[in-house]
């Protein structure tokens, strides 16, 4: 018989494995991290993290309720860390240092092929700076791109 428990549960368990070191990959759902990650078709493999950075994509314990894997898009000298997913176009989530579980490293597709994650990559800055557009582009994306893979 398969048992369900529920999603903070699950990956309490994950986070568990990675403290012990190991390399864990955690299916992703949802839009939130378009384009550079697609939910419900692929995962991320998660890594120990070393102090959080800006760029950096993490998987993280947010607003003192739910765990998201989004992308630090600032770090206070205090260990304060804001996150936002790259498929937001507003809302940013706060955590601190201390709350984030791992580091996503890479993007594994549903066939098993990695490929690394653009963390502080040319790709990732051009993104962020097209936050004032980034609503038009992803639903030209959501619309043409992803109906063809």
């Amino acid at each position: 018989m398969i048992k369900t428990v529920p999603n903070n549960e699950a990956i309490a368990a994950v986070a568990a494995l990675i403290k012990e070191g190991r390399h864990v990959v955690l299916p992703v759902k949802g839009n939130s991290m378009l384009p550079f990650i697609i939910g419900g078709r692929e995962s991320v493999e998660l890594t120990p993290p070393p102090q959080a950075q800006v760029g950096d994509v993490v998987l993280a314990w947010v607003d003192g309720s739910h765990y998201v894997v989004h992308r630090v898009i600032a770090v206070s000298p205090q260990g304060d860390v804001s996150l936002m997913g790259d498929g937001n176009i507003r809302g940013v989530e706060h955590c601190t240092q201390q709350d984030i579980v791992g580091k996503a490293v890479f993007v594994v597709s549903a066939d098993g092929k990695k490929r690394p994650l653009p963390n502080d990559s040319w790709q990732w800055r051009l993104w962020n700076r097209l936050l004032p557009i980034r609503r038009w582009i992803l639903a030209i994306y959501r619309r043409t791109i992803l109906k063809m893979i």
